[in-house]
């Protein structure tokens, strides 16, 4: 592959990764298979691996599970909760082994011990024990910062508020998996579906949501449970391995899975490997396949960590949940930035437990890439239980009848004429009231990352849109209790928590409600940049394209759909009646004047005095600029441990290196 086709490439992927990424860690709510976006994150590491000066710390190959969400306070983590490489097969594995005797100096032939234990599909969290007292529990982040969930997990009951030993060790730091046994699970979605609620997607999402509640009495309904794996940090007590770490928790009242094993070399992980296949139907919590680890501890610290996972573990995934089923219809549906999508209708057909009857096409290309027609005979995915997506067609079983779906010239909700822009795989309906839009719209504008508006999720906006009472999201704040009251299953105090939400979010930040216009092109990261560089709405909705194009990160093809969203009319209609409603977007102070005014710093490297992350706040603090990458317009580069390509560049342009004792005797104001 040529160097600008890789590039381009790997910028794409980038992209589609961190929309995933979002969807999968903060919103609980995946739109592809774990088997999809495994072959897309393996396709971005293979490109990055061939062209190492593209690696990025930003990429999703170096980083770890998602942002934590601003309505938790957050924790740092003492050490970092990585993820996991993933095998696919017996060589994968066997590689695996090649890998760590080369690094520790054995032989060949030398037999390692390794702990194989079943890899759970849940929400990973931290639990802190001082003095045997549950003290603090947090998720996973971004693997160095988590959201403080410690009041909803003190309502599990398999987790002790205290150590089950009379001398417990002064500081115990555990990972654990939260998870829903899939009876209880069932139990879940019947009882929500009984209350006109939505059924949750799967087991993980379940769990995920019911522990990211605000309130803890929810979480405390929810049939949660855990299974422990790993230490954090341990003070008072030691281990020499995985096993006898394992071993220990059951006696302080910490929960252990039972099918964790310790096995002799890669045969033995191969066994194990076979054994939990065949068990997999008949266990009550979901497996996407074998966590498998070195079992010494000195092995592990010898061999170290990566930028986003342990060296010394691996996950063999499962081969994905297949079935084969029949297309029976292709049916187009519009997205909230107008995009149409194909979904096929099924032949229903069960599925790892569950009747699947939908799966998406992606888009047109899509379909003409695996030649999906209506009528053919398929095999779908269900991988990590997630949306049902098209494998392949078994062209062996086409009877010549089969009928490929043309794209539409003509939007399928509202009629207005669709258009495929060039340089994009997506069909688009360009009417802005086109009544999809304006659901998707609705539904994107109160969701959780955007104005936030606590109850009002998508069973309420179809009711709001069928009684007419809203045509576009300003709609929302005029508002009545007589109106909620028209509502299916509605009484008096849910309907005055709704307006209550409504009447919180009129205080969000000014990113976020950038963000949430749903601008196309302008995530939340997009927003960010926008809200710092105007200061204020009115400031960006009067910019000019030249103007949107000196910010960093900003293209022409975001300048241009930033610049015609606050030309449209009704766009600026729609903002004048939100601002007048009593939404005042706040705006985050910024330095003026600071130490690092005008100056872009770097970071590179692994960091011990502090996290990438904060070292970038501390550099906006003072005005400065944190950026990811290496230019001529770079002030200065901190390098730490293994700084790699990025400090190489550093030094071919002649930029300022600074190690960390350097930049915080700067950021103090010293020489």
């Amino acid at each position: 592959m040529e160097k600008q086709t890789a590039i381009k490439r790997i910028e794409s992927l980038r992209k589609e990764l961190e929309r995933h990424n979002s969807l999968y860690y903060e919103n609980d709510n995946p739109e592809i298979s774990d088997a999809e976006y495994d072959a897309l994150f393996a396709e971005l590491k293979a490109l990055e691996e061939s062209a190492p000066t593209l690696a990025v710390v930003s990429s999703p190959t170096a980083k770890v599970g998602g942002k934590p969400l601003a309505r938790f306070s957050q924790i740092a983590h003492r050490l970092p909760m990585l993820s996991l490489d993933n095998a696919f097969s017996e060589g994968d594995i066997a590689e695996f082994d090649r890998r760590i005797k080369r690094e520790l100096g054995l032989a060949e032939e030398a037999i390692i011990d390794y702990v194989c234990e079943p890899k759970m599909d849940g929400l990973a969290v931290e639990l802190v024990y001082e003095d045997g007292e549950l003290v603090q529990g947090s998720t996973r982040g971004d693997g160095e910062i988590g959201e403080d969930i410690s009041a909803n997990l003190k309502t599990i009951k398999s987790i002790p508020h205290r150590l089950a030993e009379l001398f417990p060790p002064q500081l115990l730091e555990l990972r654990g998996e939260v998870y829903i046994p899939l009876e209880p699970f069932q139990k879940l979605n019947g009882e929500r579906e009984e209350a006109g609620e939505p059924p949750f997607a799967n087991p993980r999402n379940a769990a995920a949501g019911s522990l990211r509640q605000l309130d803890p009495a929810i979480t405390a309904k929810r049939p949660l449970t855990i299974f422990c794996y790993a230490p954090g940090l341990i003070e008072g007590i030691e281990f020499d391995s995985q096993l006898n770490f394992l071993k220990k928790l059951p006696a302080l009242g910490l929960p252990v899975n039972p099918l964790t094993k310790k096995v002799a070399g890669i045969s033995g992980v191969a066994g194990y490997y076979s054994q939990l296949m065949e068990q997999r139907e008949s266990l009550d919590y979901e497996i996407d396949g074998v966590v498998i680890k070195v079992d010494s501890f000195a092995m592990q610290s010898e061999l170290g960590v990566k930028s986003r996972s342990p060296k010394w573990a691996i996950a063999w995934k499962f081969p994905p949940r297949q079935a084969v089923t029949v297309i029976e219809d292709i049916v187009p549906s519009v997205g909230r930035t107008g995009v149409i999508t194909p979904t096929a209708n099924l032949r229903p057909v069960e599925v790892s437990g569950v009747i699947v009857s939908r799966a998406t096409l992606h888009n047109w290309e899509e379909m003409e890439r695996k030649d999906i027609r209506i009528g053919d005979t398929v095999v779908i995915e269900r991988a990590g239980d997630v949306i049902p997506a098209v494998v392949r067609v078994l062209l062996e079983k086409r009877s010549g009848s089969e009928k490929f779906l043309e794209i539409p010239s003509a939007c399928p909700e509202c009629g207005s004429p669709t258009v495929k822009l060039p340089n994009e795989v997506a069909v688009r309906c360009q009417n802005l009231s086109c009544p999809a839009q304006i659901r998707e719209a609705l539904i994107h504008f109160a969701s959780r990352n955007a104005m936030d508006i606590d109850g009002l999720g998508e069973k309420y906006i179809d009711q709001l849109l069928r009684l007419g009472l809203v045509r576009d999201i300003a709609d929302i704040y005029s508002l009545t209790k007589a109106d909620f009251m028209q509502f299916e299953r509605m009484g008096d105090k849910l309907a005055e928590n709704l307006l209550t939400a409504i009447e919180e979010s009129k205080t969000r930040e000014l990113a976020t409600f950038i963000f949430a216009l749903g601008i196309r092109h302008v995530g939340e990261h997009t927003a960010k940049l926008l809200a710092g560089a105007f200061g204020s709405l009115q400031n960006l909705m009067s910019s000019r394209e030249e103007e949107l194009l000196s910010i960093r990160e900003v293209g022409p093809q975001v300048a241009e759909s930033i610049a015609a969203y606050f030309q449209d009319e009704k766009n600026r209609e729609m903002i004048e009646r939100l601002l007048a409603s009593g939404i005042t977007p706040s705006v985050a102070e910024k330095r003026v004047g600071g130490r690092f005014t005008g100056k872009t710093f770097v970071f590179t490297g692994s960091l011990e005095r502090f996290s990438r992350s904060d070292a970038q706040k501390m550099v906006e603090a003072e005005g400065g600029h944190a950026a990811g990458s290496v230019s001529k317009k770079t002030d200065y580069v901190v390098a730490g441990a293994e700084a790699g390509s990025k400090l190489e560049k550093a030094r071919n342009l002649g930029v300022s290196i600074l190690s960390e004792e350097e930049f915080l005797l700067l950021l103090s104001g010293g020489d």
